[in-house]
């Protein structure tokens, strides 16, 4: 990265000059995934065979399972990655930006490494480690689309866990009640505007400070979705909180791909819906008049009121739209992957979804992707208990959190957010 520096010469005169940055960051935090890596395999070796399963019982082509010698398996490919590792730093020193493949490859490598350790003697499901990632990140995705769209308009959406939480409790209430999975689907939108619309108006009209709304909203909903839960859900289970679920939907011939067929062509409304969601936000935010106002404002809202657009109401409706979006995330949580609501089912993944975005540099596909990435950690934490690696298990629960801490202070560098987000627009 280069960046100007004013420098001074003899004659008194300022003058601009280039400056080199190294990026070390990223080169630091592969190193230090590598020494971990190694001081695993050196102090808690393991022996056998890991046995990678890559049939599934829905696709028509049956692939064999494929095994591997543990030990020298592990140690042959952590070679690569500590090659990976070296040349991130050859890069630095060269004042060059790492390519966009290394990390991508040096993760696969790495992961890839670990689960021949942990699953010594064991197997791994190959298709239903995706399918429980993608599983998991659902409400992730939407959440950090929401988020991604708030902080691009200038609003930082901390409010994502209330969003989330309120939809899935607005879903499982309005699904019980007409026996019908979409009508629950719309009340958590619903849901998930409401909480973005108090953020809104407070952030927006009131100019009060958005983390803070965000961070009491969130304790308000909480506490809100708890109080009904134990006054009006646990009384009425049956009537109130046994909701309609969506059933999976297999699109012929796709869903009988081996690995991704069932991953991605045998998943519920929501998933599918998931994928066009996240199509059109990208296709929008760049491609559209919409988009080109939303960043706009988010970068320099004097700028965009200068040309007539209304910042602040561009702002308001943009955060609504959020809302509705993180509401589809919150009817996951009741609509397909738990039969009834819980207090507090969402358990911080709003705090995921935030990091999500950050990750994913406030861009709708690579929070997306970030948002995969997480869900993956979790499903994994639940593969590892399953596969008894002598990792404790406290280490297990750690473990998506970990993720999401190197995530976020590594890989993402030094990034700036839109250059407007968090900040009240005062016309004139």
């Amino acid at each position: 990265m280069t960046s100007l520096a004013p420098t001074e010469t003899a004659d008194g005169a300022v003058h601009l000059a280039t400056v080199q940055q190294r990026h070390l960051k990223l080169p630091i935090v592969l190193a230090a995934a590598t020494v971990l890596l190694a001081a695993l395999f050196l102090f808690a070796p393991r022996s056998g065979t890991s046995t990678f399963r890559l049939g599934d019982a829905a696709s028509a082509l049956e692939l064999p399972n494929v095994g591997v010698p543990t030990g020298p398996t592990s140690w042959i490919t952590l070679v690569f990655v500590a090659a990976l590792a070296a040349w991130a730093f050859v890069e630095a020193w060269a004042y060059r930006r790492p390519r966009l493949w290394l990390p991508v490859v040096f993760s696969v490598l790495a992961v890839f490494a670990f689960l021949t350790w942990a699953a010594a003697g064991g197997q791994v499901p190959v298709t239903g480690l995706l399918a429980g990632a993608i599983s998991l990140s659902v409400p992730l995705v939407f959440g950090a689309l929401g988020g991604v769209i708030g902080e691009r308009v200038g609003v930082v959406n901390v409010a994502i866990e209330g969003q989330l939480l309120l939809g899935a409790f607005s879903a499982a209430l309005l699904s019980s009640i007409t026996g019908n999975p979409f009508v629950g689907l719309v009340g958590a939108m619903i849901g998930g505007v409401l909480v973005a619309f108090v953020l809104a108006a407070f952030a927006i009209k009131y100019l009060v400070e958005q983390v803070i709304v965000g961070v009491v909203l969130n304790v308000l909903v909480t506490g809100l979705t708890g109080f009904l839960y134990g006054a009006l859900l646990v009384p009425n289970e049956n009537a109130l909180n046994s909701p309609v679920r969506f059933t999976r939907i297999e699109i012929p011939l796709l869903s009988e791909i081996p690995i991704i067929g069932p991953v991605l062509f045998n998943q519920t409304f929501i998933v599918y819906l998931m994928f066009i969601t996240v199509a059109i936000v990208a296709w929008g935010l760049y491609r559209t008049r919409w988009g080109l106002r939303l960043r706009a404002v988010g970068e320099h809202p004097q700028a965009a009121d200068t040309v007539g657009i209304n910042v602040n109401r561009l702002r308001f409706w943009n955060v609504s739209l959020a809302g509705a979006i993180a509401g589809i995330g919150g009817a996951y949580f009741t609509l397909v992957s738990v039969p009834q609501f819980g207090k507090e089912m969402t358990a911080g993944l709003g705090f995921i979804a935030l990091a999500a975005v950050i990750f994913g540099r406030w861009d709708p596909i690579r929070a997306a992707l970030a948002a995969l990435l997480f869900g993956f950690a979790t499903n994994l934490q639940n593969l590892l208990t399953v596969l008894k690696t002598p990792i404790p298990s406290e280490f297990m629960l750690m473990l998506p959190y970990v993720v999401t801490i190197l995530a976020v202070a590594g890989f993402a560098g030094q990034i700036r957010g839109p250059a407007a987000s968090g900040k009240p627009y005062i016309k004139g």
